[in-house]
């Protein structure tokens, strides 16, 4: 018998000694769990903190107080032809001052009175009129915004116990506005303007299409580029290239390149495609060349985990059966391990979406009151356009900024679930 043996003999298992030290272990074990409980407690609440904060503070851009009014179009006497160079501003003012019973204010206190609506309502009755020329027939409703001033009366942003000379708005256009309130023109629907409007330097009228038509724009370049380039590097070194000092520099350098702050990359940008190559500045084209070369290195890893995770049974049999080292990689390995590198393909697009530092660099981040239609269009994306609206003075983009913020979080969630599915619908366990 062993010396180990008789040791195991001799222990007394039901010992007080015993009995304390697997008493320790449970304690340590429980304890453990503990500990991993509390971070995932804290974790959730700081989440909730967060996601609770900027709704409070955006929900309310989600809606816009609007006015509705009526226009006699069929007594305005515009020419159908000619509906570009037509009085519209006369026009809307004379509606404005009817639904308000303003007529007979004089002229100072009925610019007051305007001041109540959004600059640019002439310019979208008119848009309006020229997508449906029909409504030159009669009388048809328009929809008018308030300035921001008044949007935010209306939600209870401006408080009416501030002293007159401490507010935007003066008592007589309170008194104006709740006139309309009284009649029923006052309502606060959904603001659609919010994701189909292009930005703006008014408040009530800013949106969010010129942006997420960037950033659409900008990953739709950033996965042609990177997709095919990074599967292909992913193969070679995995697969083909030899194993040497050569090989073991680029794959110390990828790793490395995988963890260099997104500015670098901003920095190369502006360096080489805006500086070198002389690409046009705040397109989609060099954003999206600027996030492909940033989620490069995080898909190369990815890609090669995911083709060492297949068997080698997998490969070995079908080198077994006759096929050439090309016809296993792409018949049978890269089949089976497509699942987990679109699930990081997917995850490194929801990163590229989320960076801001990158497109400032390269100038994603100018005034742009259009939608991008190409990838040679100016624009923004929606960080940029996040932090644009951050440093602006006027009130009402606070709500929007954590507005822009929710609507991010959300194209990042679910950029993220369809990552979820994919795992769990084509994973395959070995």
């Amino acid at each position: 018998m062993s010396a180990v043996q008789q040791n195991v003999q001799t222990v007394d298992w039901h010992s007080d000694a015993i009995k304390a030290r697997r008493k320790s272990r449970y304690a340590a074990e429980t304890r453990l769990k503990a500990y991993g409980l509390i971070a995932i407690v804290f974790a959730l609440g700081f989440l909730t903190i967060l996601i609770g904060s900027l709704t409070v503070k955006g929900y309310k851009a989600f809606e816009q107080t609007v006015v509705s009014v009526e226009i006699d179009l069929a007594t305005s006497g515009f020419d159908r032809d000619k509906l570009m160079d037509a009085n519209w501003k006369s026009l809307v003012k004379k509606a404005l001052l009817e639904v308000g019973g303003a007529e007979s204010l004089k002229k100072k206190e009925q610019k007051a009175y305007l001041d109540m609506f959004t600059d640019n309502a002439a310019y979208l009755v008119r848009d309006q009129v020229i997508a449906d020329p029909a409504r030159l027939s009669g009388k048809s409703s328009f929809v008018i915004p308030l300035s921001d001033p008044f949007d935010q009366l209306a939600k209870g942003e401006i408080s009416r116990d501030t002293p007159e000379d401490q507010r935007r708005v003066n008592d007589r256009q309170i008194a104006a506005f709740d006139q309309l309130v009284a009649k029923g023109v006052v309502s606060k629907p959904f603001n659609w303007g919010l994701i189909f409007n292009a930005d703006s330097r008014f408040p009530e009228l800013a949106g969010l299409a010129g942006a997420i038509s960037g950033s659409f724009w900008s990953i739709v370049v950033c996965f042609a580029i990177s997709f095919p380039v990074g599967i292909a590097a992913a193969i070679y070194l995995e697969e083909f290239a030899p194993k040497n000092r050569w090989t073991d520099l680029i794959e110390i350098n990828i790793n490395n390149l995988a963890a260099v702050p997104s500015v670098v990359f901003g920095l190369l940008g502006l360096a080489v495609f805006l500086g070198w190559f002389g690409l046009p500045r705040s397109a989609p084209l060099v954003g999206g060349l600027v996030l492909a070369l940033m989620t490069l290195p995080t898909l190369i890893i990815v890609t090669r985990v995911s083709l060492k995770s297949v068997p080698s049974s997998i490969r070995e049999a079908a080198l077994g059966i006759g096929a050439s080292k090309h016809e296993a990689i792409f018949h049978h390995i890269l089949p089976l391990a497509m699942p987990t590198v679109m699930t990081g393909t997917i995850i490194s697009l929801a990163r590229a979406l989320g960076e801001t530092a990158p497109l400032l660099l390269i100038g994603m981040n100018a005034f742009m009151t259009s939608t991008a239609h190409g990838v040679f269009d100016a624009s923004t994306a929606l960080p940029t356009q996040i932090y644009i609206w951050s440093d602006s003075p006027e009130r009402g983009f606070v709500s929007r900024t954590s507005a822009a913020i929710l609507v991010l979080l959300a194209f990042l969630v679910l950029m993220n679930g369809i990552a979820i599915f994919l795992r769990q619908r084509f994973e395959r366990r070995w």
